[in-house]
């Protein structure tokens, strides 16, 4: 099946990933999973490889590769035990780099996109808001625009890369009284007079720092508006579906790696007389879960075949975030009782994958609200098109 759409540059590139990841990250997981602080380094040590510049333009410093490329980068940060790191990384690069990317000007190319795929600069976008949750058009943060100054009031909570981030992409109303109409995209340095990041303490991602964000009275200049006024609304839900599959990839390869694991450690244990591999219920149970996982994975890949020949596919990626995440969480589940008590230590890399992998169905839009939404499209004959050309 890989066949179909991974190249042998694709592998090389996966085993050269993998060669960086051992060498340069793993010695380190367990120390920021404890501290919940990445240190600085290893950004730089990313944007030296081109890890950060897969899927952007060679003009600022990118490799412009097709999105199979991504979709290696997701799978094997999934397979290092912690996917508080993973989410950093991919946080900083597919979200919000993809808004500087699309809405920036040539300004804000040069000076920040450039420095983002460089590793210099750490991006976090900045949606969610404490009382929206996944309403992302009931954001209550302003923008009010003065002179040649927009001043942002309000705040965003579970801000992936918040509280050490340089710099944020931030939605707010421009127009409160519009509703989703009057929603626009801003460019926010994150030392600036007003801006208060305070870190959340978390069940799972511990080696990613998430925030809570205040703005109070923040000045920033006119021309860090990133694209039109008004059409903030727009921009995000443009992104939703890239930010779903990244999900649905991180889903499927999580619970790929935890069957391999306990495959492995069920190889190994013994009861009875015998390793628990060969006892019918245990066997048949991994037997199951197998062929789930692998549904998704299938189904993953030919929804980014689409996304990478420019089609929308905003139904299918919510599709496969929806059911990715479900079969990653019980399949991880499974998983850590096929270990028993050893399941339940720390020492043991399925206590965080199960604690990890818990916030799949949560995050990028719950599964509630994706079910809401194919609701629409499947019953309602909802037909959602691009909304920017």
């Amino acid at each position: 099946m890989n066949s179909l759409y991974f190249t042998e540059e694709h592998e090389l590139f996966r085993k050269s990933l993998q060669d960086f990841l051992q060498k340069e990250v793993v010695p380190h997981i367990e120390k920021w999973e404890k501290t919940g602080a990445i240190e600085r380094f290893i950004w730089k040590k990313f944007g030296d490889m081109g890890f950060f510049g897969i899927a952007y333009p060679e003009a600022y410093g990118g490799l412009n590769l097709d999105l199979f490329y991504t979709v290696v980068l997701l799978e094997e940060l999934q397979k290092i035990k912690s996917s508080g790191f993973a989410a950093a990384i991919w946080a900083h690069t597919y979200l919000a780099m993809t808004h500087l990317n699309t809405e920036g000007d040539e300004r804000i190319k040069q000076e920040y996109l450039t420095a983002s795929i460089a590793g210099d600069k750490i991006g976090a976008l900045c949606l969610t808001e404490p009382f929206g949750g996944s309403d992302v058009a009931g954001m209550r943060t302003t923008a009010i625009k003065k002179g040649t100054k927009y001043i942002i009031n309000g705040s965003k909570t579970f801000i992936t890369n918040g509280v050490y981030a340089d710099y944020y992409v931030v939605a707010a109303k421009t127009s409160p009284d519009r509703g989703n109409k009057g929603i626009s995209m801003f460019l926010m340095d994150t030392n600036l007079k007003g801006v208060s990041a305070t870190k959340l303490d978390k069940l799972g991602w511990r080696a990613s720092d998430t925030a809570e964000i205040a703005f109070d009275n923040v000045e920033i200049p006119e021309e860090n508006l990133m694209g039109e006024e008004g059409k903030g609304f727009p921009y995000i839900m443009q992104h939703f579906a890239l930010e779903r599959l990244i999900m649905a990839i991180n889903a499927h390869a999580r619970a790929e790696y935890a069957i391999d694991y306990t495959i492995d450690y069920m190889s190994h244990r013994e009861a009875f007389g015998k390793t628990i591999n060969k006892f019918q219920a245990l066997r048949h149970t991994m037997v199951d879960h197998a062929t789930e996982v692998e549904h998704c994975k299938i189904f993953n890949y030919a929804a980014v075949a689409r996304l990478n020949k420019g089609e929308y596919v905003v139904k299918e990626a919510t599709m496969a975030k929806l059911k990715s995440t479900k079969v990653a969480d019980e399949t991880i589940y499974s998983c850590l009782q096929m270990l028993g008590g050893y399941g339940y230590m720390e020492e043991y890399p399925l206590a965080r994958l199960f604690r990890d992998s818990r916030l799949g169905p949560i995050g990028g839009g719950t599964s509630e609200i994706l079910r809401e939404i194919l609701s629409k499209m499947i019953i309602d004959k909802q037909n959602y098109q691009p909304a920017v050309k």
